[in-house]
């Protein structure tokens, strides 16, 4: 028998694995498979059909909710982004948002680091307070924090009022993620580091926070969306100038309730920038999720 013969009869070997393979699919499986395509589809779904709902007419609209465009129209998005107002309310999302990560990475990570790295006495039950605060939202203080930001600070209808409750409430969950990822750089780096005539702030500026570059990027990136898509707080301690894209939505739908295919356009683009910015570090994100587990 030739070498071209048994070419040929071992060429359908492949085929016969990637048939078996492509067809040996577990029930168990395919169920996981099915519900995770439910469940994107619920998640996107409102999503893709805001976006696609821009580029349609109130007529299309009207005349068959669930079709796509035909023919697809631009002047939706066209009047959103030459309205004044929508680049006031997305500058005030922005400032408050960018003073609000700071604020949150900062002083997160100076919280968690007594908390990981010192051994002193009530160090769980400070940790515990922390804990405890994942459960209050920030609805159930709200009548207190509107009379401390307006008549006791003063600080009503301006971008540190709204950026300093915010990054109150975001602490606690800032704190459980980087304590775990603290605690989990080896203790023989710091000893060396002593050992070399570093003090324990000295650590702290020239080691640690070089490290902990993925978790406080993750802490960052949730408090920016978390800011991004706030609205009861702006709401109450907010003016009219100051207005955030949430409010600005709220706005305009109530103003051009008519207007569908408007109103559609409007929040697509409203939710725009924090989409890309978390997509754009989502693997950071789980990096530094993984980090804080494992630790």
């Amino acid at each position: 028998m030739s070498a071209s013969t048994l070419t040929r009869t071992s060429a359908p070997a492949p085929q016969t694995l990637r048939h078996s393979k492509k067809f040996d699919l577990k029930p168990s499986t395919a169920v996981v498979y099915f519900i995770s395509l439910v469940v994107v589809a619920l998640t996107l779904g409102p999503v893709v059909y805001g976006v696609l709902g821009g580029f349609r007419t109130n007529a299309q609209i009207a005349e068959n909710p669930a079709a796509l465009p035909r023919p697809w129209v631009l002047f939706n998005y066209t009047g959103v982004l030459t309205n004044p107002d929508f680049w006031r309310y997305a500058l005030n999302s922005t400032g408050i948002a960018v003073i609000t990560t700071a604020l949150v990475v900062v002083c997160g990570i100076m919280a968690a680091y007594p908390l990981a790295r010192y051994d002193f006495k009530y160090r769980e039950g400070v940790f515990m307070v922390f804990v405890v605060g994942l459960l209050f939202p920030a609805s159930v203080a709200i009548i207190p924090l509107f009379i401390l930001i307006t008549q006791n600070f003063h600080l009503g209808n301006t971008w540190i009022g709204i950026a300093l409750p915010q990054a109150a409430f975001a602490l606690p969950t800032t704190v459980v993620i980087l304590r775990p990822f603290l605690q989990a750089l080896p203790q023989e780096l710091e000893e060396a580091a002593q050992l070399d005539g570093a003090s324990r702030i000295g650590f702290f500026w020239r080691i640690l926070l070089p490290l902990s570059g993925p978790g406080m990027v993750t802490v960052g990136v949730l408090a920016f969306v978390g800011s991004w898509n706030a609205y009861l707080l702006p709401l109450l301690l907010l003016g009219p100038q100051n207005k955030t894209l949430p409010l600005g939505v709220a706005d305009f739908s109530s103003e051009h309730g008519s207007d569908t295919a408007g109103v559609f356009a409007f929040t697509s683009l409203a939710m725009i920038p924090a989409l890309v910015f978390f997509l754009a570090m989502q693997k950071r994100i789980v990096n530094g999720l993984q980090g804080a587990v494992k630790g």
